[in-house]
């Protein structure tokens, strides 16, 4: 029976999620890297820690914080700006495991992304094997294989889609954009609601050893949903280009429907 859980990582997921999680009765300890969120994690009724991931887990109470039965990791890559992520981000991932091995973590959910897929211009299953092209998603990719071989602790990993919902408004993505490609490329995108109902779901039924697609069901054209959305928000939508090959994946979420029984509380991305 899962009573205590940290979240490394309390921004745009882990903030609400922590928050939902401590409203069901959790004890919920949450990281964050700056002090001036510390009041704000306590007022959601998460207990708050100052940690720092590099090649070492560093903060002033860092063995409290791993004291719980489940650790939610969700430290992004955060490749765009690192040219170094590939190396970098799976040291920063086996530094917390390490503190993982030395704690009471018996459970982990680990929070990867839909990028490990690449864009193969098919639908794309949890058993289909990666086929990453940037640098942070090919780091992913890294820490995944590297979770599989891990005796301890049980682990499941969600692939989360492209992230909307709270403060992530994707009519300000695109907005005002000339000549965008792919326009008739299916956008995978799952919202911030998904997100915390799917991993509730997985905590609830103690679904381990799982790999989950975290995607809304329905798949409209890049096109129509990024000029809807800026609309939307009363700004000028993007034009874009015509007639041209496309590069794009459609991400399957039926295993997560079929195992967890979880049904999609935002399934149309043109509704967010």
């Amino acid at each position: 029976m899962i009573k205590r859980i940290s979240i490394l990582g309390c921004g745009w997921l882990g903030l609400p999620l922590g928050a939902a999680l401590a409203r069901k009765g959790y004890e919920v300890k949450g990281s964050t890297t700056s002090p001036e969120k510390l009041e704000k994690l306590r007022e959601q009724g998460i207990e708050p820690y100052l940690i720092r991931v590099n090649d070492t887990v560093e903060g002033p109470e860092k063995e409290s914080f791993f004291d719980a039965e489940l650790l939610i990791l969700n430290i992004p890559p955060g490749g765009r700006r690192n040219p170094e992520v590939e190396e970098q981000y799976p040291q920063k991932v086996k530094a917390v495991l390490k503190q993982v091995h030395s704690g009471s973590v018996q459970y982990l959910i680990f929070i990867s992304s839909t990028s490990v897929y690449g864009d193969e211009n098919r639908e794309v299953k949890e058993e289909d094997e990666p086929c990453p092209t940037t640098p942070s998603a090919r780091a992913l990719v890294v820490i995944e294989r590297y979770l599989a071989l891990l005796q301890h602790p049980r682990i499941t990993v969600l692939r989360m889609a492209g992230l909307v919902g709270g403060s992530r408004k994707p009519g300000r993505f695109l907005a005002g954009k000339k000549d965008v490609p792919d326009g008739e490329a299916p956008v995978n995108l799952v919202h911030l609601d998904d997100c915390i109902g799917l991993i509730e779901a997985v905590v609830e039924q103690g679904a381990w050893g799982h790999t989950f697609n975290v995607c809304a069901d329905q798949h409209p054209t890049r096109a129509a949903f990024y000029s809807a959305q800026a609309k939307k928000e009363g700004l000028e939508p993007p034009t874009f280009r015509a007639g041209h090959e496309l590069f794009y994946k459609a991400v399957s979420n039926e295993k997560a429907k079929k195992v967890l029984g979880y049904t999609f509380r935002h399934p149309d991305p043109m509704a967010f």
